[in-house]
């Protein structure tokens, strides 16, 4: 029989974490997102909301948590 080759790993993940505490207005975690070990993009978790920056975007797509959780209820 056949062995599988090892798949390749596609996306990853890093993470910034300003704060250890999200209580504070102002703080957030960063999580850069990579494909194929380029960049395509920005996820930053704040208390109030969640903003989405993609690669090349100087302004990012904010959502509230009740507008996110709607988001992807419907998905």
């Amino acid at each position: 029989m056949a062995r599988r080759s090892a798949s390749r790993i596609k996306h990853t993940a890093k993470a910034r974490i300003q704060v250890m505490s999200l209580s504070k207005a102002g703080t957030s975690i960063d999580l850069e997102i990579y494909a194929d070990e380029e960049k395509i993009g920005t996820l930053v978790i704040g208390r109030g909301s969640i903003t989405w920056f993609g690669r090349k975007w100087q302004n990012g797509r904010r959502f509230r948590w009740s507008r996110f959780a709607q988001l992807m209820e419907s998905a």
